[in-house]
């Protein structure tokens, strides 16, 4: 199935999904900063300082978060630098219960409404590290909360 991809790098749906979660994460952030405003000498107790701090913390948590939407919007997503497989990379894993997975690797969670038949698979997850420089065959280990797995790497496609 083929996607159309925006000069950006990410798909129209895609696109859509980022641009509706900035202008949701914008919307918080600018009625947390009026807050944080507030803040200032309203604290009365140590209760009310551990709130702010918290609203602050989360303030520029959201900061954070609304640039890196920002730029995937205006650049799209970030190059690989080798340290991790390129966004559009699909791979054939066989898990260990026997299960045969195809998955692409993804720049964000917002981009996971892939044609149908693969899964998502973002490049910074311990299984999408541990696949790097991996080929046809291999046998990959990998840690997650519940303890190390393996899959045998069955194919790769690198995006032209």
């Amino acid at each position: 199935m083929s996607k159309n991809v925006e000069p950006s790098g990410l798909t129209g749906e895609a696109r859509e999904r980022v641009a509706a979660e900035l202008a949701r994460l914008q919307e918080r952030r600018d009625r947390l900063e009026a807050e944080v405003r507030n803040d200032r000498g309203a604290v009365s107790d140590h209760a009310d300082a551990a709130d702010a701090i918290q609203r602050a913390d989360e303030l520029v948590g959201l900061d954070e978060r609304v640039a890196e939407l920002d730029r995937l919007l205006h650049a799209g997503p970030a190059p690989s630098n080798g340290d991790e497989l390129p966004f559009g990379t699909e791979v054939k894993l066989r898990f260990s219960d026997g299960d045969v997975v195809t998955m692409q690797v993804i720049s964000v969670i917002e981009e996971a409404s892939l044609d149908g038949e693969s899964e998502a698979l973002t490049a910074s997850s311990p299984l999408g590290l541990a696949l790097v420089g991996r080929k046809a065959g291999d046998k990959v280990k990998y840690s997650t909360p519940q303890g190390e797995q393996q899959v045998e790497l069955l194919d790769v496609k690198y995006p032209s």
